[in-house]
């Protein structure tokens, strides 16, 4: 139980809102508000919920849990519509935060519930750095789901929050565990409002970024992160989010390379390659792979370009390619080889190569 701190006093903001976007969770609400509750912090908070056009009970559950938490010093304070259709998440977390009034802002997700250090630990980290997203380790439930996408969240070096932002697996600092001062938010967002199928925190992650925002996690697990398939992710399509992670490549990395190496002359390499720019696809040197067979061919041949004669790009073995590399292949999939590869050539993450898969 979360001791009875002080409220804020007349006029005074609490010092953490936390921010829970609400549509259709009754499955979850008990678990998530509890675990709001049981939070260990002694600052003054605050819990802004807003209904995006819930359905089922999660109202009821809402109103139930108000004067527990509140009785606990905790202000609940709950907005929303109930229009036939929902808004989607970046308007229910834009309106969830313009009701609140907390000076640092502790995202949660409604079908997710928060272990008791949370908010203490976190908000510690963003007193210490006011320009940055303060991410945690998380607890996948049910254990065992998405095993490879949990294991890059908690183990990723600080260095690489920073250097493996383009990969496949989205905002190296998740969404579910963001915490940060709201005038750095105000700074940076708001969030996308273009509602299912936007990527609202992939967009507001790379914004964070180009605006010189810095990158922290917490190296406790602080967060029961559910996989389930009613999870808003799920409407993203696999396209759009490829079209995002391209374009910021090409906005943030590409430019400081004269040239570079696709490492996968296969399916995902003449992919990225064939999603480039004509101007990027001019730096592209060559592919490089391990396969004989690609080798042996000698090159690639873009046949859908509009370039007269078309290009056709050479295919090597990795060690006789040069740096630096977009590596177009899958981590933890190939027993440790691909690994081992890339180790043997001592290179320099960020510098020599860039991780894209």
């Amino acid at each position: 139980m979360r001791r009875l701190g002080n409220p804020a006093g007349p006029g005074q903001p609490p010092l953490v809102s936390v921010i829970l976007p609400v549509h259709n969770a009754d499955l979850w609400l008990d678990e998530c508000l509890e675990s709001v509750l049981r939070q260990d912090f002694e600052g003054t908070m605050e819990l802004s919920v807003f209904n995006d056009a819930s359905k089922d009970k999660s109202m009821t559950i809402i109103e139930k849990w108000r004067p527990k938490l509140e009785g606990s010093g905790i202000l609940v304070v709950v907005g929303g519509h109930d229009s036939p259709s929902p808004r989607g998440v970046g308007y229910s977390k834009n309106q969830a935060i313009a009701q609140s009034s907390g000076a640092y802002l502790c995202f949660l997700d409604s079908d997710d519930a928060m272990m008791p250090g949370r908010v203490r630990l976190q908000y510690e980290a963003a007193v210490q750095h006011p320009t940055s997203i303060i991410g945690c380790r998380v607890r996948r439930d049910p254990p065992g789901s998405t095993e490879r996408y949990t294991r890059w969240i908690n183990q990723l070096a600080p260095p690489q929050l920073l250097t493996q932002v383009f990969t496949a697996h989205g905002p190296t600092v998740i969404m579910p565990t963001w915490f940060c001062s709201r005038a750095w938010f105000s700074h940076v967002g708001p969030f996308d409002e273009g509602g299912q199928g936007v990527p609202e925190d992939l967009l507001f992650f790379y914004q964070h970024l180009r605006k010189g925002g810095g990158l922290l996690r917490v190296d406790q697990t602080l967060l029961l992160y559910r996989y389930h398939p009613r999870a808003a992710t799920h409407s993203v399509l696999e396209t759009t989010i490829w079209t995002h992670r391209v374009r910021f490549l090409e906005e943030r990395a590409l430019p400081s390379w004269t040239s570079f190496t696709i490492w996968n002359a296969g399916r995902q390499g003449r992919r990225l390659y064939r999603s480039l720019t004509a101007a990027s696809r001019q730096k592209v040197v060559a592919f490089c792979d391990v396969d004989e067979n690609k080798i042996r061919k000698g090159f690639y041949c873009y046949e859908g370009a509009q370039e007269r004669p078309k290009p056709r790009v050479p295919v090597l073995h990795f060690r006789a390619a040069r740096p630096p590399f977009v590596l177009c292949v899958k981590l933890d999939l190939t027993g440790g080889e691909f690994e081992d590869n890339l180790r043997s050539l001592h290179l320099q993450e960020g510098r020599d190569f860039l991780h894209f898969s």
